[in-house]
């Protein structure tokens, strides 16, 4: 049975190599992430410091799957938002190790990721995610409301540009 936690900035500063080899397994499967080709768990150590400085400032929340005490999955709310917008996150970095995949940790993290985000305040969610992507099919079948594309938004980690599709979850 998976555990899925919230992360202290502590945790996330100790977690760095695990939270790493996710990000670096995704980019390596083609997840359009923010980073390039190739990119391994070294290039994405400082990424991971920004988070945790993020987490201990409070403006991000960092949540982690974890399978027999590994880390194999993670989600980021941001939720330091401008004063007019004290109700809404944003929801970054829905990563699940390849390895980990098929077993329901992308819903888990979620349902974890909207709990916690509710227990600030939240009530609206947004995110984008890559256009076609594995990860794009996820998000209705969780309650998302599509709202559009925005072609050419970013690059595959491969090259290429994608396009981004844009999505809102009003909590409860």
């Amino acid at each position: 049975m998976p555990d899925i936690r919230t992360l202290s900035a502590e945790e996330a500063r100790a977690a760095i190599p695990a939270l790493s080899e996710v990000l670096a397994d995704c980019v390596a499967g083609g997840a359009s992430v923010g980073f390039m080709q190739p990119y391994g768990p070294e290039d994405a150590a400082s990424y991971w410091c920004d988070v945790a400085d993020a987490v201990a400032a409070s403006g991000s929340l960092l949540l982690v799957a974890e399978l027999e005490g590994r880390i194999v999955g993670t989600v980021q709310v941001g939720a330091a938002q401008m004063p007019n917008q004290p109700h809404r996150g944003d929801l970054k970095k829905l990563l699940v190790h390849r390895s980990a995949r098929g077993r329901g940790l992308a819903r888990l993290l979620m349902e974890a990721a909207e709990h916690e985000a509710a227990k600030r305040g939240k009530t609206l969610l947004v995110l984008d995610t890559a256009t076609g992507s594995d990860a794009e099919a996820i998000y209705p079948r969780l309650g998302w409301q599509r709202v559009g594309v925005i072609p050419d938004y970013a690059l595959w980690p491969q090259g290429g540009f994608c396009d981004t599709t844009l999505f809102f979850k009003r909590l409860a």
